[in-house]
């Protein structure tokens, strides 16, 4: 980390020390207008430490490989997401070339202290599970890794014990569990009742809210922080609302996008630390980082939004 300025992650520690506020000022986004507008953020649970609500998702975008043209746009999709607010980067070592593609971009553009790297174990073993670790810190260049989680829960309970040994190590500085389907919501709320976890990670989406049931509330009550994928339903969710357009009240919470409609709904509720849409072009990356910006909507509104579908 270089040590002649503050950097974003010395910055989220400080404004969690600072302020309990879930909304904080932004002054360095060059191309928002309007000087006013606050980045929403909120915080980790075990730690205070705050994040933006608004992440990045690497699956199926950032596979470019060697593949020097990809790359280059993705560096500048990359750029976008980190001028405009964004920390929270989540890859795995089941998305391809993901993992070192987001590092080697992040040291190209010297960005590497200003993101939080989320990523996976996806084996089976102990001793892979080491091997695979290790080799993501390696890929995304981030040594200690901000967030290490047990994808899809595979070989929990093996893998667990592994990172709470490195997060006492000081190796990696959060542990999570993930998965995408509503079917896995149950086991998740069994292991955060049993184990100690900073965060986990699981799908919800306007259409898809089985999660509000039960999982988020318990999430909420045991101080375990929540990743939310699967935002868009692969893209589905767009389709539901072709030729429809914004309500007029849209435009009074600072949304111009259904894209944007779709995220605050989720990081408007208050068990949500940080949602990650995934995109691999520029202006779905500006769409996506304009929703880290201005009102939310509250409990009675976010029942209306459901209504569009």
């Amino acid at each position: 980390m270089k040590t002649n300025h503050i950097s974003r992650r010395q910055m989220l520690q400080l404004s969690a020390m600072s302020s309990g506020a879930l909304l904080l000022p932004f002054t360095n986004f060059d191309f928002m207008s309007d000087q006013n507008k606050n980045i929403i953020k909120r915080k980790i649970p075990s730690s205070g430490e705050v994040l933006p609500a608004v992440g990045m998702g690497t699956w199926q975008t950032f596979d470019a490989g060697n593949n020097q043209s990809e790359r280059e746009s993705l560096k500048q999709v990359l750029k976008t997401f980190v001028d405009m607010g964004g920390a929270v980067i989540d890859s795995s070592p089941m998305y391809g070339s993901s993992e070192e593609v987001v590092g080697d971009l992040a040291a190209e553009l010297k960005i590497l202290d200003k993101l939080f790297m989320a990523t996976k174990v996806w084996t089976s073993g102990r001793d892979a599970g080491i091997r695979q670790m290790n080799t993501s810190m390696k890929e995304m260049r981030s040594n200690p890794i901000d967030l290490m989680q047990v994808h899809n829960l595979v070989d929990f309970q093996t893998h667990i014990k592994t990172l709470r040994e490195w997060k006492e190590e000081g190796k990696i500085r959060y542990i999570g569990a993930t998965h995408y389907v509503d079917n896995a919501h149950d086991d998740l709320e069994r292991l955060i009742k049993t184990e100690k976890l900073d965060f986990i990670q699981i799908n919800y989406s306007l259409q898809s809210r089985n999660v509000e049931k039960t999982l988020l509330p318990l999430a909420q009550d045991k101080g375990v922080a929540i990743i939310i994928n699967q935002p868009f339903e692969s893209g589905s969710l767009f389709s539901k609302v072709r030729g429809k357009s914004l309500s007029d009240w849209a435009k009074d919470y600072d949304i111009v996008s259904w894209g944007q409609y779709f995220l605050k709904f989720i990081i408007s509720h208050p068990a949500v630390t940080c949602v990650i849409p995934a995109t691999s072009k520029i202006k779905h990356m500006e769409d996506n980082m304009g929703a880290l910006y201005g009102r939310l909507p509250d409990a009675k509104l976010r029942q209306k939004m459901i209504e569009v579908l």
